[in-house]
């Protein structure tokens, strides 16, 4: 049976409760057709995140790696392209949780400007809308921690030789967070329909080893 590493973070920046950790925790421990899922909760910080999955990976030896985070003001579910050899935290005016905030610095010194998510994204994206969650591919991960451990987890990968597909999917705002004062307006998802969503993504992820051919169609991307 196939083993899946499903990670996500909890609490940071302006984000008291993160979908991330929500969905990562409900999936935890699940089966899909031909896998099982094992959870991990990674450190909202810069560098010791892409320890604490490598660390992971080296125990869990999964086959597909994927990696959740938190994107507010998307209002569907997105699967990240490529993530890309740049951190540039201050342009958000947000530090990690032991208050660091790089500014133009890179993840890994000399090594590829990017890497692309090397799970099947179309087919991802088209088993969540076929679940009728609302969902798309997204070229812009940011420069935040997110973009960061992407990059990380498949620098590892890559420098290792790892048999291991990896990508990162994106969430919207809880509505708890949605609601808060400075959020108003922002769009928000259940975590029971986000994590609806990831597990159909899942599921895609581990039956397709190349990405299907039929074009996704966006409307919306930011």
């Amino acid at each position: 049976m196939k083993k899946v590493l499903l990670t996500g973070f909890g609490a940071y920046g302006n984000t008291p409760i993160n979908p991330a950790k929500a969905v990562a925790e409900a999936l935890d421990g699940r089966s899909l057709d031909g896998a099982s899922v094992v959870s991990h909760i990674a450190p909202a910080l810069f560098f010791k995140s892409i320890e604490s999955v490598a660390s992971a990976i080296t125990e869990l030896e999964p086959d597909v790696v994927l990696m959740l985070g938190e994107y507010g003001g998307r209002a569907m579910v997105t699967v990240e392209r490529l993530a890309h050899n740049f951190n540039d935290a201050t342009r958000y005016g947000l530090a990690d949780n032991d208050g660091y905030a790089p500014q133009d610095v890179p993840t890994v010194p000399d090594a590829p400007a990017a890497y692309y998510a090397s799970v099947p994204i179309r087919a991802m994206v088209r088993a969540m809308r076929a679940a009728e969650i609302p969902a798309d591919i997204s070229d812009t991960p940011g420069t935040l921690i997110c973009n960061h451990l992407m990059y990380g987890v498949l620098h590892h990968i890559a420098a290792h030789r790892l048999p291991i597909r990896a990508g990162w999917i994106h969430l919207p705002h809880l509505p708890a967070v949605a609601a808060q004062l400075d959020n108003l307006g922002a769009p928000s998802m259940s975590a029971e329909t986000a994590a609806a969503g990831v597990r159909a993504a899942l599921q895609a992820a581990v039956t397709h080893d190349t990405d299907i051919s039929q074009p996704v169609r966006s409307r919306w991307q930011i």
